[in-house]
């Protein structure tokens, strides 16, 4: 038998064929494995004649559907045409001239609308038709492109180029499907079901086809030389000044990987903003922006090598954090200009909309931070201050963990000023995604480390605190520069509130750093309000002390209650004038919006919800001006008790106010005593309180006064002569004349006693149309703070005998 092989015409050989040759078999090594590509070629055959078996039986399942379908169509269209036909004959026949108008009654009332609706009906079916043929058609490719990738990935020698060409083709497939199913959506809601089913092959696919591309992605990285080596940048991790650049990778990528790495990625990016656009139409009508803005799945395959090779150096660095935030802070500086400069552009050009790949660096480089500290730093810290609070001594644990907030915090704006270098910022803010770059969300995610934070800030504030509160010079000294701090008022404030208002600053500035609204509002109502109550009870413990011990009749404990008041009213100054920042208006809404959300669940639903704040320390201020009020009160009431003191004879003579007067008389010797001790204490306190405030205790011992002489003596019964009249009067101009160095028209501030003596003064035949006028008399004579009793009983007491 010959066993002579014939090969064919050279001319017949196509040139694909021609070229496999030349590469496979172009020397002697390539001959002697003729063999293995023969049996590979055998294998590769076999498959591609068992693909196109199935894709046979595929089309003649098709076809057999298609004709099922048409045979179904023609059927219909028969039987419209046959309706039609009976219509046009029944609107010809001589019969129907008689019965025309009900014929005509019948057609257009019941026929038309049935033909019109059956005709609709097709017209649908016909659409559903072609809509399913559409997608089905477009589903199978996009099932036998992700077959054929994985086919080719099992290979040992399958071709990179063409896997890739049958990806590409997947995703061009995949959003042809998309803008259908969109359009549906849209067009026709009621055929969920076919939306449904083809998302159901859809997701199938897009499981298979999204970890491939990944790995792919991954491999190709791992070709390309990344993640770089970090021993470089570990080593000048002591001084960052120093060291020296690394060559970055990704700018040093041969010709034909870097064009293969950036369709790559260009894929990758095609993929997910694919996926992007399926979830935005699955979540229509729902809260998709929270669901819709994940990771850029490219930079995450660049970053995750990055964070496995950096945790093996930051276990070595638990005792010494700051190696750590140096450590990625200088990875992602490094690196940040080369996701704009080559890696933004392909995202521009795989259309995906809303990300920055600087931005999407720097994100996840914190997110590796932050899962490191959250996983293995801040549970070690927590262990530590547990096993001190058993011993009782914490000092050394809440040293290590503010130091490690410190260096959180000088992270975050480290990496802020990186993110605004790309003009970023601002949409950051507004969109709120602050936190994607702050290392401080580890607290976000977890509230009772953000608890224990507080906890520990507050114990560090009030044990700095305690040895400005125990100075006695802090509450002697007063604040320089409050004045020019606050317009022109001088609130004499001691210098232990400028202490306070410090640390209360210091933990302010320390919470701004936190990324979220409702974790800033939860930290200063742990850490800052108990520091504002705490100086409150400083300054109520001073003033119960000096009332205690001397009733407030020293002059030392008015001055003491004095700089209290002080300090309190330039505190709350400063409180008020924060809350009306933005920064601390929105804190306060937050608190707000917490309230509202306990009032709903509480089932507390009727009447409008009042008392809500609108700033964070709304409480806290309220507090303050409570106290001021109090002890301003006091102060007047205790001025008050000694004026009344010296003022019981004074008003107990009943007989001077029908005596005649002496000559050379001015004022009662009896009531120059209770003025004298009047304007000495007002006096001390003028010098020690802030002008505001005195205000308030003058005016208050103006109106304790007028009603005490008014009741005292106008409504005791006593009769008043001419003589009586005139000696009253001139001890009353003297009174109004101590008030008269704090206003201008001090009687305005003694109403009862002005319009009583001006009632007395009156003629007695003016006097007696109040008898009978009454009220009405009272308002032409501008009687208006005496009752109708009080006029009678003073004219009463009038007497005009000469």
């Amino acid at each position: 038998m010959d066993s002579t092989v014939t090969l064919p015409r050279f001319s017949t050989v196509s040139s694909s064929a021609l070229s496999f040759l030349n590469d496979n078999l172009a020397n002697a090594q390539g001959l002697a494995r003729a063999s293995n590509f023969a049996t590979e070629l055998d294998a590769h055959c076999r498959d591609l004649d068992q693909s196109l078996t199935e894709l046979n039986r595929t089309l003649e399942s098709k076809l057999v559907a298609y004709v099922s379908f048409s045979d179904r169509a023609n059927s219909l269209f028969s039987h419209v045409n046959v309706k039609l036909t009976d219509l046009s004959s029944a609107t010809r026949s001589p019969s129907s001239v008689a019965d025309g108008s009900r014929t005509a009654d019948h057609i257009l009332g019941e026929e038309l609308p049935a033909l019109a609706k059956e005709v609709a009906r097709l017209e649908t079916v016909r659409a559903y038709a072609e809509t399913a043929l559409k997608l089905d058609s477009l589903v199978g490719d996009i099932e036998d492109a992700v077959s054929s990738t994985m086919n080719k990935n099992m290979r040992k020698h399958s071709s990179t180029k063409n896997s890739e060409d049958m990806r590409l083709l997947a995703i061009k497939r995949l959003k042809q499907a998309e803008d259908v199913l969109t359009s549906v959506t849209k067009t026709r809601p009621q055929w969920s079901h076919l939306v449904a089913a083809v998302d159901h092959r859809v997701d199938r696919a897009l499981a298979i086809l999204r970890p491939q591309a990944i790995v792919d992605h991954r491999a190709l990285l791992t070709s390309l030389g990344w993640p770089p080596p970090l021993s470089s940048l570990t080593s000048s991790i002591p001084d960052t000044k120093t060291s020296s650049e690394v060559p970055n990778p990704l700018f040093t990528i041969p010709g034909d990987l870097k064009h293969q790495y950036c369709e790559n990625f260009i894929a990758l990016c095609c993929l997910q903003e694919l996926q992007r656009r399926r979830k935005s139409r699955q979540l229509e009508g729902h809260n998709r922006e929270v669901a819709l803005h994940q990771p850029l799945w490219a930079i995450e395959e660049l970053v995750n090598p990055i964070s496995v090779a950096c945790q093996r150096h930051f276990s070595k660095w638990i005792d010494k954090p700051e190696f750590i935030f140096t450590l990625v802070y200088k990875i992602t500086r490094d690196y940040v200009d080369s996701m704009d400069e080559l890696l933004q552009p392909l995202v521009d050009e795989a259309m995906l909309v809303g990300y920055s790949c600087r931005e999407e660096w720097i994100s996840a480089m914190v997110t590796t931070l932050y899962t490191y500290l959250a996983k293995e730093v801040f549970p070690v810290y927590v262990g530590q201050l547990d096993e001190e609070g058993i011993t009782g001594i914490q000092s050394q644990a809440r040293v290590s963990w503010l130091h490690l907030v410190d260096l959180m915090i000088s992270f975050d704006k480290q990496i802020k000023s990186l993110v605004a270098q790309s003009g970023i910022l601002l949409s950051l803010q507004e969109d709120g995604n602050s936190q994607k770059i702050s290392s401080l969300s580890v607290f976000c995610d977890r509230p009772d480390w953000l608890d224990l934070w507080g906890e520990i800030e507050l114990a560090d504030a009030l044990d700095k605190l305690k040895r400005e509160t125990d100075d006695d010079r802090n509450w002697t000294m007063k604040v320089q520069g409050a004045a020019l701090l606050f317009g022109t008022e001088d609130y004499k404030s001691p210098a232990v509130s400028s202490a306070f208002l410090r640390c209360l600053s210091s933990v302010v500035d320390r919470c701004r750093s936190l990324p979220t609204i409702s974790s800033r509002s939860r930290f200063l109502r742990l850490a800052g309000a108990p520091i504002i109550l705490k100086f409150l009870d400083c300054l109520l413990m001073r003033c119960q002390e000096a009332e205690g011990l001397t009733a407030l009749t020293d002059d030392d404990a008015l001055i003491k209650v004095a700089n209290s008041v002080n300090a309190a009213h330039y505190f709350e100054s400063v409180l008020k004038e924060w809350c009306e920042d933005v920064f601390f208006l929105e804190m306060g809404s937050c608190q707000d919006d917490q309230i509202g959300a306990s009032v709903v669940d509480n089932n507390v639903t009727d009447g409008p919800m009042e008392g809500f704040v609108s700033a964070i320390f709304d409480e806290e201020i309220k507090k303050f001006e409570d106290f001021r009020m109090e002890w301003v009160e006091k102060l007047s009431v205790v001025v008050l008790r000694g004026c009344d003191a010296r003022c019981r004879e004074y008003m107990k003579n009943r007989r001077q106010w029908q005596e005649k007067n002496e000559e050379g008389w001015t004022v009662s010797k009896t009531l120059v005593g209770a003025l004298d001790y009047m304007q000495g204490k007002m006096s001390v306190i003028q010098e020690s309180l802030n002008g505001l405030d005195f205000v308030g205790v003058w005016r208050s011992l103006a109106a304790a006064m007028d009603r005490l002489l008014f009741n005292g003596i106008l409504m005791s019964n006593v009769k008043f002569n001419y003589d009586g009249v005139e000696r009253l009067g001139c001890d009353m101009e003297v009174l109004f004349g101590v008030f008269g160095a704090w206003c201008l028209r001090p009687e305005g501030f003694f109403p009862k006693l002005n319009e009583g003596l001006k009632l007395m003064k009156m003629e007695e035949k003016q006097l007696q149309g109040s008898v009978v006028g009454g009220e009405t008399w009272m308002e032409e004579n501008r009687m208006r703070h005496l009752r109708v009793f009080e006029v009678e009983k003073i004219v009463r007491n009038r007497v005009f005998t000469s």
